[in-house]
């Protein structure tokens, strides 16, 4: 795991230079584009709802001792909240929104990797590419969600919890993030669920391409507008990789039974 971690991250050496070989820039405008107005949308909701988040669940406590401390816990607890699901909205969000504008610039990449202009793979319109980034986010939304609400309540816990709340969901964004970013790749490949399986063999190579993704969020202004250039970029560095070291590159994919045993 830690290994694919690793060579996850190490994928994103030379990513710009690469961008710039192939004259990809111009296919990335329109998402740079969808990451700014939907991180200025996010960012000034969450910061509006952060106090409205913590006097929310200081309603919890009941009694008159304590009060105040608990409410100084809750603010901080829900100012977490609204950062946690405002990053979990927004790499969602544009992810899905640009999928169309992705797939052609992971397709230009692999086939300059692999040397080969005709691919076998299948074929997809732009309105299919949306709608599997639709489909793969909404999905992957429910289910960081769905994980991300039972580890938000270690923060309850003095010290430990808030860091190891703060590690565990730093933890999972990432997964998720890489999962979208491979997922450019992997739909001309694979059929939806095959995809999920293939990610989730690889669960480390996405940690590791989510992790730069995510800490790219923590750099003001400049953050959103390169990061899904260089991490899109990565994860098809990558992927294509492991596509081609399980020997999937170049055949019929239509049928990967003999992969998924």
């Amino acid at each position: 795991m830690i290994n694919n971690i690793l060579k996850g991250i190490q994928a994103y050496t030379g990513t710009f230079a690469l961008i710039s070989k192939l004259k990809l820039w111009k296919y990335f405008a329109i998402p740079i584009l969808i990451s700014i107005v939907t991180a200025t949308i996010i960012g000034l909701s969450a910061y509006g709802f952060s106090d409205n988040m913590g006097r929310f669940i200081a309603k919890v406590w009941v009694w008159d001792w304590g009060k105040e401390t608990f409410t100084t816990i809750s603010t901080f607890i829900g100012g977490i909240m609204i950062v946690a699901i405002g990053l979990i909205l927004y790499k969602h969000i544009i992810m899905a929104l640009s999928a169309p504008f992705m797939s052609p610039v992971s397709e230009k990449i692999e086939t300059h990797l692999t040397g080969i202009d005709k691919h076998n793979h299948r074929t997809t319109s732009f309105q299919e590419q949306l709608w599997r980034g639709i489909r793969i986010n909404v999905r992957n939304l429910g289910k960081e969600l769905l994980i991300t609400l039972p580890i938000l309540l270690l923060n309850f816990i003095p010290l430990i919890g808030n860091i190891a709340s703060t590690v565990i969901l730093f933890l999972v964004q990432a997964y998720y993030a890489g999962f979208g970013n491979m997922d450019y790749t992997l739909e001309r490949h694979f059929k939806y669920r095959e995809s999920i399986q293939f990610a989730r063999k690889y669960r480390g190579v996405a940690i590791g391409n989510g992790i730069v993704f995510m800490l790219f969020l923590f750099i003001p202004v400049i953050g959103v507008i390169i990061v899904l250039p260089l991490s899109v970029t990565a994860a098809t560095l990558k992927t294509v990789e492991l596509l081609k070291n399980e020997n999937l590159l170049n055949k019929d994919l239509s049928n990967i039974e003999k992969w998924k045993a």
